[in-house]
């Protein structure tokens, strides 16, 4: 941490909201820290406060309300991974943080952070998207509940308003789908950040047809793409590769990636694409 900077670390919500009331502009929050301290450290312009939200019993919260699933902001990747109730809201997601870096950085990262990273890389953000996900957002006056596709409005941009803390994420649950994916693409088998990645939800019928599906691509845009054209071109039709194979061009027009020093926009469209195969793998 720079030397000019001070450090803060509230025992509850209550008194951090009340801090970042008169301090919001000159403060940055941490709560894994996986990405801010590298940045702090790296030289990125920082803040004359830097306000520690670890440990605050209310964002660490995995609770089941009204047939809805909400997971505090603080809650890592680690615990979600081992959570019961996220394996029967969201599977998707448990394979997302399956994928999430190492054991250690799965220990220290938090959903919050990945969230308000808001990287289209972000492993967590494809099943969120896919689960139509909401984010509750709290001031010391207020509290409002928006879809996270509202909430990340560009890369490392949120609608994360001057006094806000994220408090957490809402699930709706989804026990239609019978098919919950995640697949990611990277330049090594572990330890990867996401050259493409997937998300998918189906409810398949006995007769082998395509009744529901969501599909989620990260990596390919500057956030995390929903693609409706493709999921109503898939409603209806039988999941086979032959379906699969004539949906390819329209996920190609969908997504919109760019060159980077992971790989070049050309293979990440391509991929996107060739991911849609393997809903078929069983």
């Amino acid at each position: 941490m720079r030397p000019d900077m001070r450090y803060v670390r509230p025992d509850t919500l209550d008194e951090a909201l009340e801090f970042l009331s008169r301090r919001a502009e000159d403060t940055r929050m941490v709560a894994g820290g996986t990405d801010v301290l590298i940045g702090i450290r790296s030289g990125v312009p920082g803040a004359g406060y830097l306000l520690d939200i670890t440990r605050l019993p209310e964002l660490r919260e995995i609770t089941e309300r009204g047939g809805e699933l909400f997971i505090g902001a603080g809650v890592t990747v680690s615990e979600i991974l081992s959570s019961t109730a996220v394996g029967r809201f969201a599977p998707a997601l448990q394979k997302a943080a399956s994928a999430f870096g190492s054991r250690q950085i799965r220990n220290m990262a938090t959903i919050g952070g990945n969230i308000c990273r808001a990287s289209p890389a972000g492993d967590t953000l494809p099943p969120l998207y896919a689960l139509d996900a909401e984010v509750e957002l709290e001031s010391r006056n207020a509290s409002r509940r928006i879809p996270l596709r509202e909430f990340i409005v560009g890369p490392g941009q949120t609608a994360l308003e001057a006094g806000e803390i994220l408090r957490g994420v809402w699930l709706k649950g989804a026990p239609d789908f019978r098919i919950h994916r995640f697949e990611k693409v990277g330049n090594r088998k572990a330890l990867a950040v996401s050259i493409v990645s997937l998300a998918a939800l189906l409810h398949v019928s006995d007769s082998g047809v395509i009744e529901r599906v969501r599909l989620a691509w990260g990596s390919v845009a500057p956030t995390v793409v929903r693609s409706l054209g493709v999921e109503s071109f898939l409603t209806g039709k039988p999941l086979s590769s032959g379906t699969l194979e004539k949906a390819v061009p329209l996920v190609r027009r969908a997504v919109s990636p760019i060159d980077d020093i992971r790989a070049s926009a050309a293979y990440r469209r391509a991929v996107a694409g060739n991911l849609l195969f393997r809903l078929m793998v069983t």
